[in-house]
């Protein structure tokens, strides 16, 4: 009983799951890094845009709605 309790303990790990694990690392790091990319881009683009002119460009005579 004591083996079928322990003989779980040094086993080695499959090798299947050593090389997924190590996949999976690398495709999140190479994710981790585009993320990093598109932030540095979108906050460039959000940089160079005035929220408030555009929205006055849509609605240039608008009166205040409780005026």
């Amino acid at each position: 009983m004591a083996k079928a309790l322990l003989g779980h303990v040094g086993i080695s790990p499959d090798l299947r799951v050593v090389d997924e694990n190590r996949r999976l690392r690398r495709r999140v790091e190479e994710l981790e890094t585009e993320v990093g990319r598109l932030r540095s881009i979108n906050e460039a683009l959000a940089a160079r845009v005035n929220v408030s002119d555009d929205l006055l460009q849509i609605v240039p005579d608008a009166e205040p709605a409780l005026a």
